[in-house]
């Protein structure tokens, strides 16, 4: 081996000191080797409801508010003084990794965003073309629904 090249665990030598490595981009859709469709992550739309004991609105809404920072692709959350209503994009290969990661996200973020120990007690996982049907039939959220934390 020369000096100042090394080689990686696999056997392959790796850059030398002060090389650049080409990066190269995947063009969307584009797949790996042995890849199959429903391999893929697809967008889901996620409604997460929870309750609890009742606790100050204002508590309520500074941990929603957090949690939305900590968690960037909430799009709305509703709440009561004992009840919130959280909705989201999660992508995900299908529907039971969507749910398994919904039923995570409050227990996860409980300490950290400081929420309260409310418990999940409504969990709605639907894919992309059923949520933009709903909206075109007016039986989801309105469109102009503004993207935030706001009260019930």
């Amino acid at each position: 081996m020369r000096p100042g090249a090394a080689a990686s665990r696999g056997g392959t030598p790796s850059r030398a000191a002060g090389e650049e490595r080409t990066l190269t981009s995947v063009a969307a859709g584009d797949r790996f080797e042995g890849e199959r469709p429903e391999d893929l992550p697809r967008l889901w739309h996620i409604t997460l409801s929870v309750s609890g004991e009742e606790a100050p609105l204002k508590e309520v809404r500074r941990a929603l508010e957090q949690l939305a920072h900590d968690h960037p692709f909430l799009l709305t959350s509703r709440y009561a003084n004992d009840h919130a209503e959280i909705r989201y994009w999660e992508e995900a290969r299908d529907l039971h990794d969507a749910a398994a990661v919904a039923l995570r996200l409050w227990g996860e973020h409980r300490q950290t965003a400081g929420l309260p120990p409310w418990e999940i007690v409504g969990l709605e996982v639907i894919d992309r073309q059923t949520y933009h049907q709903r909206v075109a039939e007016g039986y989801g959220p309105a469109p102009a629904t503004p993207v935030g934390v706001h009260p019930f």
